[in-house]
């Protein structure tokens, strides 16, 4: 690797690194229905650290998710008991990332960031229906499709010190908060209607002679009560990572690799509305992760596909999802 393709790495490696993803805008299937606010995999390579130097960065991210769920499963998503649930999500998130000129402390950065998320989302799924024994039954097959607001992301604190040049260290809190659209007895619902706070510890390694990557970040998820359905979600932890490596190419660098999330819930499902009992969801993803960095007209572009493909998964819908992240660095 040339010493000017090291540096341009180097350089558009840590603009690039600013932003944290975050796409975690698809309310696709609230933990009510296995799944939280974080939507696995979605934080887990070096570009979505913290940048060292001062930026003003603009970035948009693209998810898709198909899955689904066997017959007999049921999920509790927005009060209803649904069978055999089948979805598809659509998630735009548009970002925002500040790093500001202020110091405070040898090889510390502080940031902020906000994320606007646009959701489409249709369900379909057999809900439950009370027979005449006590027992229940799936009832008609129906579909449910909204498009609107999601839950807006806010991350206010973003810190990282930098080891040396290829290793660092960031800790950050999100809130997630719900702005999106919800109704009860709705299936396709753009927000899940409470607050989640979850600190994240990231940890990166980018070597900017050898370009090996190896990024691991670890989270937990705390849930406020859903006040419609008087659902409170257990805590979820999540551990995201991804180990590529990037080679200079057609006047940029370009990686492959792998990327992996393992996401567990950790404490009981509660409240009025948990009706299906404690409801612990897992679920362990892994598939590939393509990169490239470039100059573009004086500016730093990055963009990154990965297809995250679900293993060993319970007590939620079972499927794939593909993120699209572009970002450019002025």
């Amino acid at each position: 690797m040339s010493s000017s393709t090291r540096r341009a790495e180097r350089a558009a490696g840590r603009a690039l690194a600013a932003c944290a993803l975050t796409v975690a805008c698809l309310p696709a299937i609230a933990e009510e229905g296995g799944s939280g606010h974080y939507f696995p995999g979605s934080i887990a390579s070096f570009m979505d650290g913290v940048s060292p130097t001062p930026a003003l960065i603009t970035r948009i991210n693209i998810l898709n998710y198909r899955g689904s769920a066997d017959k007999d499963v049921a999920l509790p998503i927005g009060g209803l008991t649904a069978l055999g649930a089948n979805a598809q999500s659509w998630g735009y998130g548009f970002k925002v990332f500040w790093r500001p000129n202020v110091e405070i402390g040898e090889g510390w950065s502080y940031a902020m960031s906000t994320t606007i998320p646009v959701v489409t989302m249709e369900v379909s799924a057999e809900t439950a229906v009370t027979l005449a024994s006590g027992g229940t039954a799936g009832g008609p097959r129906r579909t449910d499709k909204t498009t609107g607001l999601g839950d807006v992301i806010l991350m206010p604190l973003m810190f990282n010190y930098t080891v040396d040049p290829d290793f660092s260290v960031n800790a950050r809190l999100t809130a997630y908060a719900p702005t999106g659209s919800y109704k009860v007895g709705r299936l396709a619902n753009t927000g899940k209607n409470f607050w989640t706070v979850e600190p994240t510890v990231g940890f990166m390694y980018f070597g900017q002679k050898n370009g090996r990557e190896a990024s691991v970040f670890v989270g937990m998820d705390f849930n406020q009560e859903n006040p419609d359905t008087k659902y409170k979600s257990g805590r979820q932890f999540h551990v995201d990572g991804t180990f590529a490596q990037h080679l200079p190419l057609a006047g940029g660098v370009a990686g492959v690799g792998l990327g992996a999330f393992y996401y567990k819930q950790v404490t009981d499902d509660s409240g009025e509305g948990a009706t299906l009992g404690a409801f612990r969801a897992k679920t362990l993803g892994l598939g590939p992760v393509l990169s490239y960095i470039r100059k573009l007209d004086g500016a730093d572009l990055l963009v990154e596909f990965k297809w995250l493909h679900e293993n060993d998964t319970q007590k939620r819908l079972k499927g794939d999802t593909y993120f699209l992240k572009a970002m450019l660095k002025f």
